[in-house]
């Protein structure tokens, strides 16, 4: 029994090192990409081609003095990074290791009722500041995700019903034959752009609108406080890209074309955010509400008749 709890611990450890390793990188990936589509270089000076630049950003960030607004609550102000963080790394924890860390039977349960958490921090961050634009910023970052997680859930509901099971593990037996991208080449497509608007990302970034909105939620962070805001929502996105590639591109996770597929998706990521203008804010509502709703919910019946008339046949 100790020595079960242990390899739980190490793995765990293990796990999260990687993880915030993987982070570290992705922002240099995403700094090169954005580079060469401007037509620059991107981070070069540092070491060979920039490789140790995000490790020197990481040590510049967290040894600058930490600053707080005077009319702050400041313990929510200073912990909402932290569980932000905390919330992005617990979600890693449903990675369908043999080894069964935590990848349980309702592992996607979890992952949801994680990403729901997200959004309180997103908002306590933007209220504890007690600014203006941080306080708009966290409100449309609220709206937003409340907006876009009904759909997703429905997405998910549609794999859910069709292999019957909440478990990751079982995505990746039921795709030995076929990926689910042909079967559900819609729903992917709409499960990649929900990702996009779940991670605050480009053309759905109105928590952190730069042009209109000064940064948004995070305006009054600076140093650690939003070098761990930064973290988490990179580490967010890996795991939605490990998320899609184990729904949609299905092949084991011990296999190297599973981690070439994982950095497939969150290059697309990097490349929607340096081809695409912002959305409208009231287009995205009218985008979640009015078309994915229906939509995803339209292919929930769908796929839930494909199986009740599946069962029917096998009986």
């Amino acid at each position: 029994m100790m020595i079960n709890m242990m390899i739980y611990v190490v793995s765990m450890l293990i796990l999260i090192i990687m993880v915030l390793v993987g982070v570290a990188f992705l922002t240099l990936l995403e700094r090169k990409v954005l580079g060469y589509i401007q037509i620059r270089k991107g981070p070069n000076k540092v070491g060979i081609c920039g490789i140790p630049q995000p490790f020197c950003d990481a040590i510049k960030l967290f040894t600058k003095e930490q600053t707080y607004p005077i009319v702050s609550n400041y313990l929510m102000y200073y912990f909402s990074p932290v569980i932000s963080l905390f919330l992005s790394l617990l979600i890693w924890m449903v990675f369908p290791y043999l080894t069964n860390l935590y990848s349980f039977n309702l592992g996607l349960l979890f992952f949801l009722c994680c990403t729901s958490m997200g959004v309180y921090t997103v908002m306590i961050a933007g209220w504890s500041s007690n600014s203006n634009y941080a306080l708009l910023g966290g409100l449309r970052a609220v709206a937003q995700t409340i907006s876009y997680e009904v759909s997703m859930a429905l997405l998910l509901l549609s794999l859910v019903v069709f292999i019957g099971s909440y478990n990751l593990m079982d995505f990746e037996l039921y795709q030995k034959n076929i990926w689910f991208l042909y079967l559900f080449f819609p729903l992917s497509l709409m499960w990649f752009s929900s990702s996009l608007a779940e991670t605050n990302r480009t053309p759905f970034d109105f928590a952190e609108g730069e042009s209109e909105l000064v940064s948004g939620f995070n305006v009054e962070y600076s140093s650690g406080g939003f070098a761990l805001i930064f973290l988490s929502e990179y580490a967010s996105i890996l795991f939605m890209s490990m998320l899609f590639a184990l729904m949609f591109l299905g092949s084991s996770i011990f296999s190297i074309f599973f981690y070439l597929k994982l950095l497939f998706i969150a290059f697309l990521f990097i490349w929607v955010r340096g081809t695409l203008p912002r959305y409208r804010y009231d287009k995205l509502m009218y985008l979640a509400w009015k078309s994915y709703l229906p939509l995803s919910l339209n292919f929930m019946m769908f796929y839930l008749g494909l199986k009740l008339f599946y069962l029917n046949l096998v009986i």
